[in-house]
């Protein structure tokens, strides 16, 4: 296990009661290329089902668990706390129910620059390699060779995105693609950045009270209001978002929200991780 010394980068996954997926996620992080990193599991609750389950854990990497009371969604709060408690400072984001390519914190890492904002994607899984990944008969490693086979299958099954779960190899026949692939939009399941860079624009609008919007889209143009460029990692920092039903709500109030900060040039939020 790294020490706090060797740590280089923090990831947050965002976690809410779903212990089966979680399990499915941190397995694949055992594979991955580059290991020196640290985990904060940011839970927005307190689940008993969490509380009993990560205390088993035996990671090759050090672990920490946030919580918070459950009065509904506070995601962005939650978020806000574990940056304040990383012990590095590229911070990469992920989702409790995204399981991980073995070389995904690779490129998050390698790729890193403080004027960049790292930006991916996600295939969304069928719900037969969803359970494949979770039972554990199917490998992170083995999914190039799973959705090359079954790219129709897959799509017609309930998966969509499909060609954003196949790894290329940068140095590979195929890896001008990687170059070519830009990213024009913000994913907060998959996405990396510098300390400085989330601070500089306060962190997370705590204002937001439902999901989506304020987890990145409104990130993103407060990023790039203060000079921060997307850099794409598409097809190299690649994860595989398990199936289950959509919980969807409502975006009007979230982006009435965003469009009056926007008219106001606002791109350093009020309700953030320092609260103005």
């Amino acid at each position: 296990m790294p020490n706090i010394k060797e740590i280089q980068s923090s990831l947050i996954i965002s976690v809410y009661k779903n212990i089966s997926f979680l399990d499915a996620v941190l397995k694949s992080l055992s594979g991955q290329t580059f290991q020196n990193f640290e985990v904060i599991i940011s839970e927005d609750g307190e689940s008993k089902e969490m509380r009993d389950f990560i205390p088993q854990l035996k990671m090759p990497f050090p672990v920490r668990h946030l919580t918070q009371e459950d009065l509904g969604w506070r995601k962005n709060r939650a978020l806000n706390r574990a940056i304040l408690e990383a012990k590095s400072d590229w911070l990469v984001f992920i989702d409790g129910d995204c399981v991980l390519h073995p070389r995904f914190m690779e490129f998050h890492w390698k790729m890193a620059d403080e004027k960049s904002i790292l930006a991916g994607k996600r295939i969304k899984l069928d719900p037969e390699t969803s359970q494949l990944l979770i039972s554990g008969n199917l490998k992170p490693e083995e999914m190039n060779l799973r959705i090359l086979a079954n790219f129709s299958k897959i799509k017609k099954q309930g998966g969509a995105f499909v060609e954003e779960g196949l790894f290329i190899n940068p140095s590979g026949i195929l890896g001008f693609l990687t170059k070519v692939r830009k990213m024009r939009h913000l994913k907060g399941c998959n996405m990396s950045f510098h300390r400085k860079a989330i601070e500089a624009i306060n962190g997370f609008d705590e204002d937001y009270e439902k999901p989506a919007v304020g987890e990145d889209a409104d990130l993103l143009w407060r990023f790039q209001g203060l000079g921060y460029e997307l850099k794409s990692v598409r097809n190299l920092a690649v994860q595989y978002h398990l199936y289950h039903k959509e919980s969807w709500t409502d975006q009007e109030e979230n982006l009435q929200i965003m469009k009056s900060n926007q008219q106001a040039n606002r791109f350093i939020c009020k309700n953030g991780l320092i609260k103005r």
